[in-house]
């Protein structure tokens, strides 16, 4: 008799090593399944005695708080059960949020926060559905190891996928809400810091060119006013270096003005102000926008500063011959993209600029893409959600 893994005289290749039948992830979700008995049980008795010391007590002072830390406790149970559906079953499971603390909620805000806590009862109520489960489970998986073997693999997948099931509709953050508000919050940072910084360089553009030339036109008009009447020829010369000052200040209010939203924005639309962004751009740029309605005036100007901010780019880093804009709606969304046929190579952590639109458009639910190979050309797509114009038109016409 030939041991295995060895080499008859006739064969031409080894016969192969030996092993188990059933590959690596069947063993995990058979684990799985022996193991649902021990932790139904153990959920399920905790939940009943829980739930049933709290309720009986309700009607004594310390029901509620009992309560509620069960209700905490259940958290816990839910994330040793996520934990385990990632580890054996693959399930690919996110945590929930923690519980919010409500500044000056005191005691009783809290104890009302944890006893409404939509995680801790979910995790309550598959607690209870887990032990006839589990004991089911159990019992099919015992017997399929000894009995039902060859068609095992199938019969473990069926359960699991159950399991699955169960996981996702109980033990996950509902209905992607809670991963949404998480994504609020950080976008709404974004959006006052964004604000911040926005008025810090309005402030020091004014305080370093148009306040300093007002400042001194008037020490230059305070002059020429006390050489009126000893020397007329140079009051009037300094009179007329005080209206060039004058010229100068306006025009530097006009650009300040123009930062913050253009006139011609407000006047004539998105199609314009960015035929007028272009004309200022050092690089050849033909703008086409497709665009039958004005979109609200918030995404507009977002629109706006977004191409002028990449149209600077292009002027200043691209070393582009040509470059242009599109702008059109495609459903529910506005699209911009701005080409240029430059060296390439832009990238959010370039320094250009780059990340701080990204965070802006992201702020408001939109998206920016880089598309800039090394020798060009470049494209960067950002996309806004739109909103009517008219539908912000009547809120403010309703506003007092």
């Amino acid at each position: 008799m030939t041991a295995p893994g060895t080499t008859l005289p006739h064969d031409d290749e080894p016969l192969p090593p030996a092993r188990f039948a059933y590959e690596t992830r069947t063993w995990q979700e058979v684990a799985h399944l022996l193991v649902n008995l021990p932790m139904g049980i153990a959920g399920f008795v905790y939940a009943v005695f829980t739930l049933s010391l709290g309720a009986g007590l309700t009607v004594t002072v310390v029901g509620l708080p009992l309560l509620a830390v069960g209700l905490l406790g259940a958290r816990r149970l839910g994330q040793a059960e996520r934990a385990r559906a990632r580890k054996l079953l693959g399930v690919r499971v996110e945590e929930p949020s923690p519980m919010r603390v409500l500044d000056g909620g005191g005691f009783f805000g809290r104890l009302w926060l944890t006893l409404k806590d939509p995680v801790g009862w979910r995790t309550m109520l598959y607690a209870f559905i887990r032990l006839p489960w589990g004991v089911v489970t159990f019992t099919v998986t015992l017997v399929g190891l000894f009995v039902l073997w060859p068609v095992l693999p199938f019969i473990a997948r069926g359960l699991t996928n159950a399991d699955r099931a169960m996981v996702r509709g109980l033990l996950c953050p509902s209905d992607e809400l809670e991963r949404r508000i998480a994504e609020l919050e950080s976008d709404r940072g974004v959006v006052v810091d964004t604000a911040a910084a926005d008025l810090r360089r309005i402030e020091r553009d004014l305080h370093d060119g148009a306040q300093a030339r007002l400042v001194a036109l008037a020490m230059g008009l305070g002059l020429a006013k006390e050489k009126l009447l000893e020397d007329p020829d140079a009051a009037a010369l300094m009179v007329d270096e005080a209206h060039g000052e004058v010229k100068l200040a306006l025009q530097e209010l006009r650009d300040l003005a123009r930062g913050i939203h253009p006139a011609v924005l407000t006047d004539r639309g998105l199609n314009a102000a960015l035929s007028s962004v272009a004309s200022r751009c050092t690089v050849p740029v033909k703008v086409t926008a497709d665009l039958p309605t004005r979109p609200a005036a918030a995404i507009e100007g977002i629109a706006y500063f977004t191409v002028s901010e990449l149209l600077q780019n292009v002027s200043k880093h691209s070393g582009a011959r040509s470059a242009s804009v599109e702008v059109w709606r495609a459903e529910d969304r506005l699209l911009i993209q701005v080409w240029d046929d430059g060296r390439g190579g832009a990238r959010l952590d370039g320094g250009t600029g780059m990340a701080g639109l990204a965070d802006r458009l992201g702020a408001v639910d939109g998206l920016f893409v880089i598309d800039s190979p090394q020798g060009g050309p470049t494209t960067i797509t950002a996309e806004l959600p739109w909103r009517d114009r008219t539908a912000d038109h009547a809120s403010g016409a309703r506003r007092p």
